[in-house]
C-alpha cells in the first residue's frame, strides 16, 4: 500500500514515519508514504497557491493549477484520490477496509477556506470527512486516515496486535480489558477471564462486546444480532 499526501505542510505528514507501528511498517516495505509539496506547483516565484474567492466572501480558497499539478505528480493507473473534507462520506471501519483493499492512496489536504471545486468535480474520486466538525486543514484528517488503513493491511499489526477484536471491526465495541494486578484498590478482574476455559472467556468477551455497545453506541446496533450474540446476551453458553 502506498499512500501519498498532498499538503502545505509536508513536515508535519512526515512525523508519521517516526511513529512505533507506522514507522516499523515503513521500514519493513510493508507501506510507503510520502509528503507532496503542494506549494512546489505554485504558479510564481512568490509560492502562491491561493487566491480570493470569485463572487467575494471571507478567507482565500487553494487555486486549482497547483493541485492538479501536484496530483498529476503522482497519479498512476492504480490511484485512489481522496480529498480530506467535512463535507465527504464520514470515515468509519467499513470505509476503513474498503481502503485497505486500494494500491495506492492519494490524499489532498485542504486548507483556508477550501480548495477550488473544479478540482473536486474533476479529479477526486472521493471526498472523505472525519466527523462533522471543521479544522484548519486536512493534515490531522489524513493522518488519521493513513494510520486506521495502514493498521489492516497485512503483517503491519503482530499477531499479538491484532485488530479483529476491536470496536467496531465487527459492528461491535470491544469487549472490557484488565491486566495485573488481579485486584485494585478493591476492584478485581472477573473471574471468567482468570479461569484459563477459553470457551467461557469467548463467551463472556462476546456479551460484554454486546452490552458494551448497547450502553454506549446504541445506534451501532442497527443490525439483526446473529442466533449465538442472541445466545450469549441470555446467558446461555456459559
Amino acid at each position: 500500500m502506498k499512500f501519498s499526501i498532498l499538503t502545505l505542510f509536508p513536515e508535519f505528514v512526515n512525523t508519521m514515519k517516526e511513529y512505533s507501528i507506522l514507522g516499523r511498517a515503513i521500514e519493513n516495505n510493508l507501506i510507503s508514504l510520502e509528503a507532496v509539496n503542494i506549494r512546489e506547483f505554485a504558479i510564481n516565484k512568490h509560492g502562491q497557491v491561493d487566491d480570493y474567492s470569485y463572487g467575494g466572501g471571507p478567507g482565500m480558497v487553494m487555486m486549482a493549477e497547483p493541485i492538479y499539478k501536484s496530483i498529476e505528480s503522482v497519479r498512476k493507473d492504480n490511484s485512489y484520490v481522496v480529498y480530506m473534507s467535512p463535507q465527504g462520506n464520514v470515515l468509519n471501519q467499513e470505509k476503513v477496509k474498503e481502503l485497505s483493499k486500494k494500491e495506492h492512496l492519494v490524499i489532498l489536504c485542504g486548507h483556508y477556506e477550501g480548495i477550488d471545486n473544479r478540482i473536486i468535480e474533476n479529479y477526486i474520486d472521493e471526498e472523505i470527512s472525519i466527523g462533522d466538525f471543521v479544522l484548519t486543514g486536512g493534515e490531522l484528517p489524513a493522518m488519521i486516515l493513513v494510520d486506521s488503513v495502514s493498521r489492516l493491511i497485512d503483517g503491519v499489526l503482530s499477531s499479538s496486535e491484532s485488530y479483529e477484536d476491536e470496536s467496531h471491526y465487527k459492528g461491535l465495541l470491544e469487549y472490557p480489558q484488565y491486566t495485573r494486578p488481579k485486584e485494585f484498590m478493591g476492584y478485581k478482574v472477573p473471574d471468567v477471564l482468570l479461569s484459563g476455559d477459553h470457551k467461557k472467556i469467548e463467551n463472556y468477551r462476546l456479551r460484554e462486546s454486546v452490552l458494551n455497545t448497547l450502553k454506549k453506541r446504541p445506534d451501532m446496533l442497527n443490525r439483526t444480532l446473529s442466533e449465538e450474540e442472541k445466545n450469549i446476551l441470555n446467558g446461555e453458553g456459559r
